[in-house]
């Protein structure tokens, strides 16, 4: 019985289903010959033969050692999925009767998001009879944003989305 192949995973030796290969020796010497020469060679260094670009005419295949082929592609993943950077979004939520400290203490917090690398959400909230200062809440999130302009652009401008306005700050490349 045949077990099924991972689709990530390349051909080795008997899986490759091509008549004729372009051969990498371990000496790096490159030539192209059919499948049957290609797997003796591979034997006489007690390696495997790897198809390391099946899309190519012909497919290409390297004579290495298998299990160190992917420790090595594995290893190289997980260093990539390491500088990988996910950006998130914070949010600073605000009332249209904040007052300037307060204001300042999250402006401070919106500017070290930014340096980090992440987006702020800047939530002005209305409650009740707020609703009459619209202006004073678009005002606050222009207000932050000219305070914050040295570290982020505007990405979506002050907007009503119900009964809140939102504004969303992103950190400026370089």
């Amino acid at each position: 019985m045949r077990r099924k192949r991972d689709d990530d995973r390349p051909k080795v030796n008997d899986e490759i289903r091509s008549s004729k290969v372009r051969l990498i020796k371990p000496d790096e010497e490159h030539e192209i010959v059919p499948i049957e020469r290609a797997l003796e060679i591979a034997e006489s260094f007690n390696l495997d033969l790897v198809e390391v670009a099946p899309n190519a005419r012909p497919p290409v295949c390297k004579v290495i050692d298998f299990g160190k082929f992917m420790y090595e592609k594995k290893k190289k993943e997980k260093e990539a999925k390491k500088k990988q950077h996910t950006i998130q979004v914070k949010e600073l939520r605000f009332r249209p009767t904040t007052d300037d400290h307060d204001l300042e203490f999250k402006t401070r917090h919106a500017r070290e998001f930014l340096e980090g690398g992440d987006k702020v959400k800047a939530t002005v909230q209305f409650r009740g009879r707020d609703m009459l200062y619209t202006e004073q809440g678009e005002k606050l999130l222009v207000e932050l944003a000219d305070s914050l302009s040295d570290v982020s652009k505007i990405e979506s401008k002050p907007a009503m989305e119900g009964r809140r306005m939102i504004m969303i700050l992103a950190p400026e490349k370089g």
